[in-house]
């Protein structure tokens, strides 16, 4: 078998693993042909000066440079400052006239009469500056051609570096030439450095001789590209829209991020493409990160300033104010360390919109060291800043979240006067670089106890009100929680619990939401409203049952389980009733409510949830009736919006489930439902229907990858079961079958007969009739065993075909006559369709009544308009030589509009077998070429392959010749890796 662990689809993802870079300088196409040009000149710079701040990958850009130069043939030697090298005077000048002298004896192979470089040390020595400025000139103006690259050169000495200033570049011959590259933060038009290294490489870089190469920051475009680099697959939107956010497109930086993070195992792949985990913490840089080292090297206060600012930047010039008077630290200080901040690159200074000589604020130059220094902050320090920023902000905005007027507390907390309400200073405004909606709800949480308790629980609650369901995890739940602390009165505290445990559910976090709920469920504050308790039952079962605790649920799913807890009646029936319906124990939901209708119809809410349950129960258990005419009553009245919505998922997904695409765009119409709010659960089973599987492909990867595999019940298994069955289609065998062995559950959770038939699909793909037919008839007595008609459909047309390519007609012929009691009973579009195109194929092309059959069928399944059960419709119609010709060309194209190569090619031996000519031979030959390189990367054998394609095992061995000749590969294995590297299979590329 071909090794797939990094390109995988199956449930969970799988870790994905940081790579070192490669050669390829992504982003810096366009310096990289400037400086070529200007070393490749002749007339061109004889000294090129690569500039940028920390992290831009100044030393990689000018290594690679070298590396072309010495790949033509020219000589590069390479000189590497390092800190403390600015101590000591000519430096850097003696090692550049010992580098040039020593390779100038090496290429002549004689050592010359004049010997600068002993002159050069004898120089530095004695201090003479004079005579080690000859040395220096004498060195470049020897006509060996060479290129010295200084990396770090703003490590240097001053003198060395103004010696090179003052050099006679037009002297040096053309072939000596110098690179050096230095570190700049800041703007060539903003602050000049303070005198010294980094003031002497400025007055370098407007040297006639020299020109500059300033390396920019990547944009999106360029580290996604880095990001799809180190990580081998291609990332997803979310994580590069994190991963710049936090980096800024600094390449040091975004690779710091990236290590990180898989460290933490936070970044999964799925089928080549990569994702962060739900809930994924951003991590904190280690103490020998280049960001955390240089801020720890400057000296004090500017470590006590810049951990204030992680917490108070938002606040603009404010801070200065607040910093000081938090930190008892003298103002002049602050303002000096704010300084040393920005010229070390720390931080950035903002200047003012309209007036740019003016300064807005600062804000960190890298987001990822200002959350480092934030989260490495002590409990009371950090509750303590905190609240400095939430006073300030509460004093402009006055007690009822107003702006201050006049009486009320300056932003500095000193009172206003009365009579001055026109001088007293505006009220704090936060920097629009700042996240407005999650700056003071976070401050307020940090602060707790030391600020108004009462204001921060409901300025807390309103803010994680107002950003459910919150799936990116920004401050939500972390907000219920601050108010959960906040309140001491235990009735409210309850509430508040419940709150952050409904919350905790809404943005995927089922641990917390079961520890919130269980902890209600077993000991609720007297007095608590039967509603909540009822709504934490219910939310206990849903968690369990996100979780896949299939045993918890079991017991759930017992009077026993519920014996003893301080719940109401109606709380303990519905969440017994939950429990059931969750592990699609039909039969028992609906006997425990019919037993207990008195209890569950008392209010509306339980009324209308339970009533929900006993529709779909009895949809699946075969009688639709119900269900059905509910479809088209309207909601019920005084329903809270969130529960109906919620009813009305379950519904949609239930339609989608029976593959009734046009009822389920019927229910998104009548209820006014966008598709674009649905869970994506959902959408995947939309798109999937409607042929766009690309889309659903990219939904099913981020679900699987974050573990939400679970549709609303029934048919828990569709997202991977579908899934398994696109990547079928496109020749991916092995890939389908670990996806589904992945999400197996266990004996006692729900059923996994749709699983059942997915896997029988492959292994029939593959020509093992014989584990097929085991594998649907298991599915079969699961589902009959529990009384399920839903799904069973499937599994009867495939066994009726398998039992019919088995030789065994009469069983063939039970199945179908099943199944037409089953379309008659349910009544649906899908099964019925099922059957027909199952007679059709029974019977045989020579049979009348199958001819009539399949062409009832192609009626039905283009109403249907559902491009992959039409393209597969047509095909089966096609073959019974009803109008074969237009029927296989309209089935080619659908094939081809869902990628599904497999049933192309399929499609193509049709035409082929009936003497149709393929459309497009040279698209043709290539489709196949990919599709025998896909099947060798599934690590199919040449039989397996023979069985897949239909061929025989000779012709297979043919196709791969032919595949090897026309690509210039020579084994499987390159095959392999072409296919999971994306690259081209051509006889160019190889």
């Amino acid at each position: 078998m071909a090794a797939r662990t990094d390109t995988e689809l199956v449930f969970g993802g799988t870790a994905a693993r940081f790579h070192t870079p490669g050669e390829d300088l992504l982003g810096r196409t366009a310096e990289s042909d400037e400086t070529d040009r200007g070393l490749r000149d002749p007339a061109g710079p004889r000294l090129v000066l690569v500039r940028g701040e920390r992290g831009i990958g100044r030393s990689v850009f000018a290594h690679a440079a070298a590396e072309r130069l010495r790949a033509e043939g020219i000589a590069v030697l390479t000189i590497a400052c390092v800190p403390g090298d600015d101590e000591h005077p000519q430096l850097l000048a003696l090692r550049l006239v010992m580098a040039l002298e020593e390779h100038r004896s090496a290429a002549t192979k004689r050592r010359p009469a004049h010997k600068p470089a002993a002159e050069a040390l004898s120089a530095t020595k004695r201090g003479d500056r004079t005579a080690m400025a000859e040395a220096l000139a004498a060195a470049l103006a020897r006509p060996t051609p060479a290129v010295v690259l200084v990396d770090d050169a703003h490590h240097a000495d001053a003198e060395s570096l103004a010696l090179l200033d003052e050099a006679d570049f037009e002297r040096t011959p053309p072939g000596t030439r110098l690179i050096l590259t230095a570190v700049r933060h800041t703007a060539p038009d903003s602050t000049p450095p303070p005198p010294g290294s980094a003031h002497t490489v400025d007055r370098l870089a407007h040297n006639r001789a020299a020109h500059t190469i300033a390396l920019p920051r990547l944009s999106l475009e360029d580290a996604t590209a880095m990001v799809a680099q180190r990580l081998r697959s291609a990332p997803d939107a979310d994580l590069m829209r994190r991963v710049h956010e936090l980096s800024r497109g600094i390449p040091g930086a975004l690779d710091a991020l990236l290590v990180e993070w898989t460290a933490q195992d936070a970044i999964r792949t799925a089928d080549g493409h990569a994702f962060l985990g739900t809930g994924a913490p951003v991590p904190l840089l280690p103490d020998h990160d280049r960001y955390v080292a240089t801020l720890r090297t400057l000296e004090e206060p500017c470590g006590t300033v810049a951990t204030a600012l992680s917490i108070l930047w938002p606040l603009g010039r404010l801070a200065e104010t607040l910093i000081a008077s938090s930190t008892g630290l003298p103002a002049d200080a602050v303002t000096t360390s704010i300084r040393t901040l920005v010229d070390e690159g720390i931080l950035d200074e903002l200047p003012g919109r309209n007036a740019p000589s003016t300064t807005r604020g600062w804000t960190f130059r890298v987001p990822l060291l200002a959350h480092t220094v934030r989260e490495r902050l002590g409990p009371v320090k950090r509750s303590h800043l905190s609240a400095t920023a939430v006073e300030a902000l509460w004093a402009g905005r006055g007690p009822g979240g107003t702006e201050n007027r006049a009486g009320a507390a300056s932003p500095t907390g000193t009172p206003a006067d009365t009579g001055a309400a026109p001088q007293d200073p505006p009220p704090p405004a936060l920097l629009e670089e700042a996240d407005a909606q999650t700056y003071l709800p976070d401050r307020i949480a940090d602060a707790g106890f030391l600020i108004d308790s009462d204001r921060a629980v409901t300025e807390l609650t309103a803010a994680a009100r107002s950003l459910y369901p919150d799936l990116e995890r920004r401050g939500m739940l972390r907000w219920h929680m601050g108010a959960v602390r906040l309140i001491e009165e235990q009735y409210a505290r309850d509430l508040a619990i419940l709150r952050s445990g409904q919350a905790a559910f809404g943005c995927g976090d089922y641990r917390t939401a079961r520890t919130a709920a269980e902890w209600l469920v077993c000991g609720p504050a007297e007095g608590l409203d039967p509603q909540a308790v009822h709504e934490a039952a219910t939310l206990m079962v849903a968690s369990a049952a996100a979780e896949q605790d299939w045993p918890a649920l079991s017991r759930m799913g017992t009077a026993l389980w519920w014996e003893g807890l301080p719940l109401s009646a109606m709380a303990t029936v519905s969440g017994r009733v939950q429990a059931l319906w969750q592990l699609e124990k039909w039969q028992e939901a609906l006997a425990l409510m019919s037993r207990t209708e008195r209890v569950w119809q008392a209010t509306p809410g339980s009324r209308a949830l339970l009533d929900l349950f006993s529709r779909v129960a009895e949809y699946v258990l075969g009688s639709p009736d119900r269900f059905t005419r509910a479809l088209a009553l309207p909601e019920e009245p005084g329903l809270p919006p969130n529960k109906a919505f919620a009813q009305n998922i379950a519904q949609f997904d239930v339609l989608l489930g029976i593959g009734d695409l046009r009822g389920a765009a019927n229910l998104l119409s009548t209820r006014g439902m966008s598709l674009e709010l649905l869970p994506q659960p959902s959408r995947f089973l939309w798109h999937h229907l409607n042929g766009r599987w690309d889309e659903a492909l990219s939904l099913a990867r981020r679900l699987l990858v974050n573990g939400g595999v679970l549709n609303v019940v029934p048919g828990h298994h569709l997202l991977p079961a579908r899934t398994a069955a696109v990547l079928l289609a496109q020749g991916r065998t092995t890939s389908a079958d670990r996806l589904i062995s992945s999400v197996r559950g266990q004996v006692d959770g729900p059923l996994e007969h749709i699983l059942d038939h997915a896997e029988a699909d492959v292994l029939r793909t593959l020509g093992d009739l014989s584990r097929a037919e085991e594998l649907l008839r298991r599915g079969l007595r699961a589902a009959d065993e529990r009384g399920s008609f839903y799904g069973t459909d499937e599994l009867l047309a495939s066994l009726a075909e398998v039992h019919a390519e088995a030789g065994h007609p009469d069983r063939a012929t039970a199945c179908l006559e099943r199944l037409d009691r089953t379309a008659e009973q349910m009544n649906s579009g899908r099964t019925r369709l099922l059957h027909l195109l199952t007679s059709g194929k029974i019977l045989g092309p020579d049979s009348p009544e199958a001819r009539k059959h399949l062409h009832e069928a192609v009626d039905l399944a283009r109403s249907r308009t559902q491009p992959f059960e039409t393209a597969v419709t047509l095909l089966a119609a096609a073959r019974a030589n009803a109008a074969p010709a237009a029927l296989l060309h309209e089935a080619y194209e659908r094939f081809g509009d869902l990628d599904a190569t497999l049933w192309r090619f399929h499609t193509r031996a049709a035409m082929r077998e009936t003497g149709l000519p393929v459309p497009g031979r040279k698209q043709a030959t290539a489709e196949n070429q990919h599709l025998l390189a896909t099947l060798l990367a599934e690590g199919l054998t040449n039989r397996q392959i023979a069985g897949v394609l239909r061929l025989s095992e000779d012709a297979v061995a043919n196709r791969l010749s032919r595949l090897f000749a026309r690509t210039g590969m020579r084994s499987r294995t390159a095959v392999v890796t072409a296919v999971l590297t994306g690259s081209p299979m051509t006889a160019d590329h190889h």
